[in-house]
């Protein structure tokens, strides 16, 4: 049986009131429940609602929707890890891991990821809860966060919109998070999916170097790397080659000679012609010699699925968003999806060169709308009308000063317990598992650390944990890298 416990605390004169549409800036409910994980039962509290940013003097500028889940049979908090979690975008709340990935609870969806009417949700028998403590917390107008701006004065958005101003001030709000739930002596991981990839590269200098909260572990899902992904250099164009291969693939668009075998088994192929072969070739540009350029065009063709004659229009430089409606143009007429290529679209035309709508998300957004929106209401107990936002405006954002990478390289440095976890599906597009590990090859020049990086892909896209095997899969690797990322009472020195 659930149990509902109450708690309020009003730091302004903000109200409930429907129709004054905002909500309290510092206030949770508390609800009990249990979910059987691995064949166990595990009682979980969950804390919901809204914790307040301040700034540098002392005011709040914004408060924060969140979701706190914390297993109650645990008597030891010391030992007991706590994850902090985050979508990316930016702007999108973080509601696809809350429930779909590592959550108590995932969406009603068939086993291959696809919405099932009556949406809702139901236990999931995967959640990492069992080992760990989950906190899902969603940045500055995402889910039911939002700025507070006093009468009279405009919003500043650059103390929210940009990369080094989301981690800034994300850091400064679980510092406030970990000090109000007395989780200080807890082992301390973030993960944050896309382009949470880059928000928890930065977080982890941040929290290290300006809240001197050290962590255990980063874990990155799919993640988006801005100094590489959409650039449209050499190296952008030649590590999106393995993705192609992988789509191709899963659509039987290549030879015989490939399809007949396992995905795992060519992959491996892919990569080294893309880095060895594709990469130098693009490099040249249009001194490239023709011979040249006709032998890595048919390579190309072998591993992509295309004719080789729209390689060679494109001059090698073919683009993810071209692909997705290249590959089955001549076969069914139907584009592939951007974030997951097991999906179909249907065009108004097929000639073109990129696809009308992004088939994949409108089919997750099937599911995930009206399940989040029923959850936090009915099952979590937290009542308001003001809007959730899926996702919501950030812009313009601010891309200036991007040194996420080189920051987690020395929160690594500094930190000898410092581990990471990438995790990415082999269908994704839009950030390539390639791509993921090339940003994992790049962080640590040195190769130093190199034994301290993880890679683990799925035979899904970008979110991987909506196929059910793949959620399990993604779920036991994040119990062993947790595992293998604790101290044992070990001293952090090299």
């Amino acid at each position: 049986m659930k149990k509902f416990i109450f708690f309020l605390l009003l730091t302004t004169n903000l109200s409930l009131k429907a129709q004054d549409h905002r909500i309290p800036v510092d206030t949770m409910v508390v609800t009990t429940n249990s979910v059987v994980i691995k064949g166990k039962t595990v009682p979980y509290k969950a804390t919901t609602g809204m914790q307040p940013v301040w700034n540098d003097n002392g005011k709040i500028i914004a408060s924060l929707y969140y979701t706190y889940y914390k297993r109650i049979d645990v008597k030891n908090d010391e030992e007991r890890p706590i994850i902090m979690s985050f979508n990316g975008g930016p702007g999108s709340a973080s509601v696809w891991m809350h429930i779909a990935y590592t959550g108590p609870k995932v969406l009603k969806i068939d086993d291959e990821g696809f919405p099932v009417q009556p949406y809702g949700v139901k236990d999931n028998p995967n959640s990492i809860l069992d080992v760990a403590d989950i906190v899902y917390v969603n940045p500055v107008n995402t889910s039911y966060s939002r700025p507070i701006v006093s009468k009279g004065e405009k919003l500043d958005k650059s103390q929210f919109f940009g990369i080094n101003a989301d981690v800034k001030y994300l850091a400064s709000w679980l510092n406030t998070f970990i000090t109000r739930n007395n989780r200080w002596k807890s082992p301390k991981y973030i993960i944050g999916e896309s382009y949470g990839g880059t928000r928890v590269m930065g977080l982890a200098a941040e929290l290290q170097n300006r809240q001197w909260m050290y962590l255990n572990g980063v874990i990155m899902v799919s993640p988006a790397d801005y100094k590489v992904l959409r650039t449209e250099g050499s190296v952008d164009y030649a590590i999106n080659l393995p993705y192609f291969t992988a789509a191709a693939w899963y659509h039987k668009m290549l030879s015989p000679e490939l399809q007949s075998k396992d995905l795992t088994e060519i992959l491996p192929e892919a990569e080294s012609f893309a880095i060895n072969t594709l990469l130098p070739a693009i490099s040249k540009g249009g001194f490239i010699s023709e011979n040249e350029k006709n032998q890595v065009s048919k390579k190309m063709a072998y591993y992509s699925g295309l004719s080789n004659k729209v390689i060679l229009q494109n001059n090698l430089e073919v683009s993810p968003s071209f692909f997705w409606k290249e590959l089955l143009r001549d076969k069914t007429g139907q584009t592939i999806g951007r974030l997951d290529s097991r999906y179909l679209g249907v065009d108004k035309r097929e000639t073109g060169v990129s696809t009308d709508y992004k088939s994949e998300i409108t089919s997750w957004l099937h599911s995930f709308t009206p399940a989040i929106n029923y959850y936090i209401r009915e099952e979590l107990n937290f009542k308001t009308d003001v809007k959730y936002n899926v996702f919501g405006s950030v812009s313009p954002w601010d891309n200036r000063n991007n040194n996420v990478r080189e920051g987690l390289r020395q929160a690594m440095a500094q930190n000898p317990y410092l581990k990471v976890l990438i995790q990415s599906g082999y269908y994704d597009g839009a950030t390539t598992y390639f791509g993921a590990k090339y940003t994992m090859w790049k962080t640590d020049p040195s190769g130093k650390m190199k034994d301290r990086f993880y890679f683990k892909g799925y035979r899904s896209g970008h979110m991987m944990y909506l196929r059910n095997e793949d959620l399990q899969k993604a779920n036991d690797d994040l119990r062993t890298f947790i595992s293998n990322s604790l101290s044992n009472g070990k001293s952090a020195k090299y």
